[in-house]
């Protein structure tokens, strides 16, 4: 097999290389004075197996655009199969019309990533899983629940700890690593006003003198799972931490978590941590390269992906 990088994520791609003990191709992606972007794969890639490792974050237009122009590289150097590995993908959230004359950016974003060359995707904990019907070809959707899992464990005592999804939307995610853990599971109902404003209404579930923590797949503004926590706290928890896949976190999330009730945040590197996530005394990073890595051999020896999840 060979791994490409492009510049979205380079120390998780790294991570994957050495996890995998394979050297990254070496490829010149770069732009020209008008910020076009221009990709050049520098070694012998016909009849390999290929995979391009690029998360669509910020900034995501032209993360998505490197990634496109990669893949078409790779493709017309006669690949003989290219693998797009898009640890967070960008667009997602618009995976539906919200009203008239709207996008569903996110099949729109399939579509790009099918017709560059892609003959694959590797993605985690996909915000809708809907969205990989989107594709005409095989999507492999990750899961974050055995490392955050793993994590939790570690950390907190089991008894009296609470997995709690921030929405109703993110039942699902949150009863997997409940299961997981045999934790006990609650529920934020919340009635989101406006985009990217939220408003906490009821607590489904048990909560008073106990652990809890907030799992979500996407923090962007932070604005909900801050809420969420001072909810939680109103309601006699003991403490609230958050363990989330994707760490968008932009504007001032990251000072909007610093001044809430949560104990500490959690994310992956799917998204490369920036200055101010770096050295924020509640957030810190598990790394997913090893999933990754054991999801890329697997599919490059065409085993199982979903058995790492029994």
């Amino acid at each position: 097999m060979k791994l490409v990088s492009c510049n979205g994520n380079r120390p998780l791609a790294e991570a994957i290389s050495a996890y995998l003990n394979v050297p990254l191709t070496a490829a010149s992606i770069r732009r020209f004075s008008d910020l076009e972007v221009f990709a050049e794969i520098l070694e012998n890639v016909r009849g390999e197996d290929v995979f391009v490792i690029q998360p669509t974050s910020y900034p995501a237009n032209d993360n998505l655009m490197e990634l496109l122009v990669t893949l078409d590289a790779l493709s017309r150097g006669s690949a003989r199969r290219v693998t797009a590995v898009v640890p967070y993908y960008g667009y997602a959230r618009q995976d539906r019309k919200t009203g008239p004359r709207t996008p569903i950016s996110a099949k729109l974003v399939a579509n790009l990533i099918t017709s560059a060359g892609a003959n694959r995707l590797l993605t985690m904990d996909l915000h809708a899983a809907q969205i990989q019907g989107f594709f005409d070809i095989p999507v492999d959707n990750l899961y974050a629940a055995p490392v955050f899992s793993k994590d939790i464990t570690e950390h907190f005592n089991g008894g009296g700890l609470v997995v709690v999804s921030p929405d109703v939307g993110g039942v699902l995610r949150a009863r997997g690593i409940a299961k997981r853990l045999g934790a006990d599971l609650a529920i934020i109902d919340k009635r989101r006003e406006r985009a990217g404003a939220s408003e906490v209404m009821n607590i489904i579930g048990d909560v008073d003198g106990r652990d809890c923590v907030l799992v979500d797949d996407i923090v962007d503004s932070a604005g909900t799972l801050c809420n969420a926590a001072a909810a939680l706290t109103k309601a006699g928890a003991t403490s609230v931490a958050a363990y989330v896949t994707h760490g968008v976190l932009s504007g001032g999330a990251v000072g909007r978590v610093a001044a809430s009730p949560l104990s500490g945040m959690v994310l992956t590197d799917s998204i490369q941590a920036t200055e101010a996530v770096r050295v924020a005394s509640k957030v810190r990073q598990l790394t997913v390269a090893p999933l990754f890595g054991e999801a890329i051999q697997r599919i490059s020896e065409e085993a199982s992906v979903s058995s790492l999840f029994d």
